[in-house]
This record gives C-alpha cells, sequence and structure tokens, in this order.
C-alpha cells in the first residue's frame, strides 16, 4: 500500500541508519585487531558476516533515498557517507582474506602501527556520524577532520618507513608483493575513514 508518511517523512530513520553502518565499520576494525594479535579460524565467517550486515544497510538507505519525498541531508551526500561507511568492512575483509593465507611470510611482521592508527581513525569518525543527528558545530566538525586528516598523514609516513624497510631487507620476490598489498590494503581503509570524514564536514557545512 502506498504511504504517503514514508514518503514525505521518516528523516530520522536515515542517522539510524548511517549510524548502524558506522557501528558496523567499526566492529569489522575491533574484529581486524583481534585476529593480528590472535588470528583464529572463524574470523573469515565474522567479517563477511559485518560487510553483509552493512551491504544491507547500504542497500537499505539506497532505496528509502528513491522511496522518501523528503530528506533530512540531500539524497547524494547520504548516499556518498553510506557508500564510504561500507568501503570499510569491505576492504577489511580483503586484508584478513590475504592476510590468512600467507602466515608463513608475515610471522615476522607487524601491523600494530597501522591498526592503532585505524583504531584512532574509525573511533574518531563513529563520534562525526553520531553528531549529525543533532546539527553539530562547523567549527568541532572541522578540528574532528582534522584529527582525520593527521592520523591518515601518519599512516602515509609509516607506510612509507615500512617500504623503505621492505625494499632494503633480504626477502624474495613474492614476500615483498604480499606484504606491500597488505600494507596498501590498510592504508587504504584509513583512507576510508578520511573520505567519510571529508563528507561530513561538506554535509554541515551545506547545512550550517
Amino acid at each position: 500500500m502506498f504511504s504517503l508518511q514514508r514518503l514525505v517523512g521518516g528523516g530520522d530513520i536515515f542517522f539510524d541508519l548511517l549510524d548502524r553502518s558506522a557501528r558496523e565499520a567499526n566492529e569489522s576494525v575491533q574484529i581486524l585487531v583481534k585476529t593480528l594479535s590472535s588470528p583464529g579460524p572463524t574470523v573469515l565467517d565474522q567479517l563477511a558476516l559485518v560487510r553483509r550486515k552493512d551491504k544491507r544497510i547500504t542497500e537499505e538507505i539506497q532505496e528509502r533515498l528513491v522511496t522518501t519525498f523528503v530528506t533530512p541531508l540531500e539524497r547524494e551526500d547520504i548516499d556518498a557517507l553510506a557508500i564510504a561507511l561500507y568501503k570499510i568492512p569491505k576492504t577489511l575483509e580483503k586484508f584478513v582474506e590475504r592476510f590468512m593465507i600467507s602466515p608463513e611470510r608475515i610471522q615476522h611482521t607487524s601491523f600494530t602501527r597501522q591498526a592503532e592508527l585505524l583504531q584512532q581513525s574509525m573511533e574518531t569518525l563513529l563520534t562525526m556520524v553520531g553528531d549529525l543527528r543533532g546539527s553539530p558545530d562547523l567549527a568541532k566538525v572541522k578540528e574532528k577532520n582534522d584529527q582525520l586528516q593527521y592520523l591518515e598523514g601518519e599512516a602515509d609516513k609509516h607506510m612509507t618507513g615500512l617500504l623503505k624497510e621492505l625494499y632494503s631487507t633480504r626477502h624474495d620476490a613474492v614476500t615483498v608483493v604480499a606484504l606491500k598489498d597488505l600494507f596498501d590494503l590498510l592504508e587504504k581503509v584509513i583512507d576510508r575513514c578520511r573520505d567519510a570524514g571529508n563528507v561530513i564536514v561538506q554535509i554541515v557545512l551545506k547545512n550550517s
């Protein structure tokens, strides 16, 4: 049955869905951290479940953008933020897939610093998404986004150091390729957090 209320209302549901998506992304980060310290046989199933849940949330957001006449934010901004959030668990699933298939090549490699930077980025992003509902102050949002930019910059510097060590140490070619791929994927996840933060800044700027 056609619902006029669904067509013109329901603005809060978009904030609810974006918040749920951000929480699923954060859950995937927590699974990663546990995996790095203690890999388990079910970790890929756990990440796949989180990614599927986030995908359903993203699909629901996109469906509601079509069926809702009035939205609390511009449609393209809601869609852009939903996609940016979904890419976090999606990319982490790829990382763990490759992490688990080459244990002998990564046993002496630490991903601790990148994991720390990712956790901090996700915590900041989670707060920014939650704040959207309450019409946050632009200056405060920019301050949090600056923190995301700083963390992304730290990740870039750390990546440079990792590559320098990788290329100057005697590794066989396959190990070099495998480690570089893993480094790239973790850096990409931090970039996803930064991208989502940039979308939030644009949203707040348009509505301030």
